[in-house]
C-alpha cells in the first residue's frame, strides 16, 4: 500500500468515526425538549457541513496526482482538525 492510499484509509477512517459521532447526537436530539432540539439541529446541520466539506477535500486528494497530494495535506489537516474539534465540542456540549 502507498503512502497515499495509507493516508486516505486513515482519513476514512476518521470520518466514519465523526459520522458516527453526529449520529448518535441526532439521535439524542430526538429525545430532546422542543428548544434543546432546535440547539441540537443547528450544531447538527453546521458538523453535516463541515463533513461534507471534508468529504470533498477527500475527493480532491484522489484527484492529485502522483506526489502532488502531498502539497494538498496540509489542507486536509486543517479541515480534519476543525472537523475533530467541532464533533467533540458538540460531544461535551450536548452529550
Amino acid at each position: 500500500m502507498d503512502d497515499k492510499s495509507a493516508y486516505r484509509q486513515k482519513l476514512e477512517a476518521r470520518l466514519d468515526q465523526w459520522r458516527a459521532d453526529i449520529d448518535k447526537l441526532q439521535a439524542k436530539a430526538r429525545e430532546a425538549s422542543a428548544d434543546a432540539r432546535l440547539e441540537y439541529d443547528k450544531q447538527i446541520d453546521k458538523l453535516r457541513k463541515q463533513q461534507d466539506q471534508a468529504r470533498e477535500k477527500l475527493g480532491n486528494l484522489d484527484e492529485a496526482g502522483g506526489d502532488a497530494w502531498k502539497d494538498l495535506k496540509s489542507g486536509f489537516e486543517k479541515a480534519w482538525d476543525d472537523l475533530g474539534t467541532a464533533v467533540k465540542n458538540a460531544r461535551e456540549r450536548f452529550g
